[in-house]
């Protein structure tokens, strides 16, 4: 019988064990989401409401990254790129980030934040447009077979 205050799930009661530990992308991503710039809140704002059926993550990680925001139903990433990214050595970081999520599958589209601060609903209308009808379908993701060989 397990007495009230004392079971478990309770503070008094225990339940022994190590206290959870996160990976390190994972804490940092819960800081990000609570630290979000103005760019990223005003996108965040619209995004999560869009009506086409498509779901976005804020402050994802992926591998050792976190990236900005995330639809995981087409493997999509949005970046939103401010000032600092022209700086020092934030270019060649990006361009490695990009490659890692290039190789795991993801597609990434880097978006000014000026963009999104000028018009943030047409910069949202924008991504998820991109997104829902990408210009260049993935193999896995085309109707039938491809062509034999000498049909075009």
């Amino acid at each position: 019988m397990i007495l009230p205050g004392t079971g478990r799930g309770t503070a008094e009661g225990g339940g022994g064990g190590v206290p959870r530990m996160l990976r390190p992308e994972v804490a940092t991503a819960r800081t990000l989401r609570r630290d979000m710039s103005l760019p990223e809140v005003l996108l965040w704002q619209r995004l999560r409401g869009h009506k086409v059926g498509l779901k976005f993550r804020r402050q994802h990680p992926i591998g050792p990254y976190v990236v900005d925001f995330y639809c995981a139903a087409t493997r999509f990433v949005v970046e939103i790129d401010g000032e600092a990214h022209d700086r020092g050595d934030r270019p060649a970081r990006d361009g490695s980030r990009d490659a890692f999520l290039g190789e795991n599958g993801h597609r990434i589209l880097r978006v000014s934040a000026q963009r999104i601060l000028h018009d943030p609903d047409a910069a949202a209308d924008a991504i998820v447009a991109y997104v829902a009808r990408p210009l260049h379908h993935l193999p896995e993701e085309a109707n039938g077979p491809p062509p034999r060989a000498g049909e075009d």
